[in-house]
């Protein structure tokens, strides 16, 4: 069931409250699930029963998608404010060092949780920020043609379209390989999301001259790509290794850029092996990661 929490976010005037939406299912240690831009919590929903049988899973709509509001005015939607605040998000909702599972945007902001020590664990799905300058403008002129479609498509139509496999299939392809699987509700649903983003054009905008991370050391991660990944290629996963060498790179076989649609099965195993691995003696963790890199 959805909810709301409030916290407090530092900005150079003074504290602002922030609200963001949230879905929570299961028990155990906290996992917090984090979409890409233009999405919504619900594009974790293939993956969060599994998840949730093991964990305690926290499932939310970034500011300024789904049914968060924008940050308030004065606060930027960049790295150096987000992070903070989903770390007091966590703070309000009672969890501390969350494991992290992102997606894209939310692959980007789960590594840099990882950096400021306030993850136990993350799994980045094609994460954002490893790309070239092309490959960067191919992505983002790519988002904003999604958004204009979304923008001018009346909703009769988007409906109609997503009643049939073409149809979902001339909505979604570009981020599923396997676009006819998604419900039409979801679609519909999906695509509405991203037409009514209010925070999209900033936090695309801010990604622009977005610097490639710094090493994750500390924590588990799994850096997992899409093989059919259209939005960003494959080929990203290699640099995200190098930036990362303590990372186990793990290929999502048959899969889009928002794999738990495409093979939920497969996205949850990675993630739980993830988290398991923060409870692995070091050991195991460093033996596990030479045999990933080694496939």
């Amino acid at each position: 069931m959805a909810a709301e929490v409030s916290f407090d976010v530092a900005s150079p005037a003074g504290p602002r409250t922030a609200t963001i939406s949230y879905a929570r299912a299961g028990a155990g240690e906290p996992l917090l699930l984090l979409h890409g831009i233009g999405h919504h919590r619900q594009a974790w929903d293939p993956v969060v029963r599994i998840l949730a049988a093991e964990y305690d899973v926290i499932a939310v709509d970034l500011p300024g998608f789904g049914a968060s509001p924008s940050l308030p005015d004065g606060l930027a939607h960049d790295l150096p404010t987000v992070v903070p605040a989903l770390g007091a998000l966590c703070r309000a909702l009672g969890i501390e060092r969350p494991h992290v599972a992102g997606n894209s945007l939310g692959g980007l902001l789960a590594l840099e949780l990882g950096r400021e020590k306030l993850a136990r664990s993350i799994t980045a799905l094609s994460p954002g920020g490893f790309w070239t300058p092309a490959e960067r403008r191919y992505a983002f002129g790519t988002l904003l043609a999604m958004r204009q479609g979304a923008r001018l498509l009346p909703v009769p139509v988007i409906e109609r379209l997503s009643r049939s496999a073409a149809g979902r299939t001339a909505l979604t392809s570009t981020i599923y390989a396997r676009p006819w699987r998604r419900s039409p509700d979801a679609v519909v649903a999906e695509t509405l999301a991203l037409r009514h983003a209010t925070g999209f054009a900033a936090t695309l905008t801010a990604g622009r001259d977005l610097p490639m991370g710094e090493d994750v050391t500390g924590l588990p991660v799994t850096i997992a790509w899409g093989n059919r990944d259209r939005l960003l290629v494959p080929r990203q996963g290699i640099r995200a290794k190098r930036a990362i060498p303590g990372a186990r790179l793990i290929r999502l076989t048959g899969c889009g850029h928002v794999p738990m649609n495409d093979d939920p099965a497969l996205v949850a195993r990675v993630i739980l092996d993830t988290c398991r691995a923060a409870k692995a003696p070091a050991q195991e963790l460093d033996h596990a990661r030479v045999q990933s890199t080694s496939r």
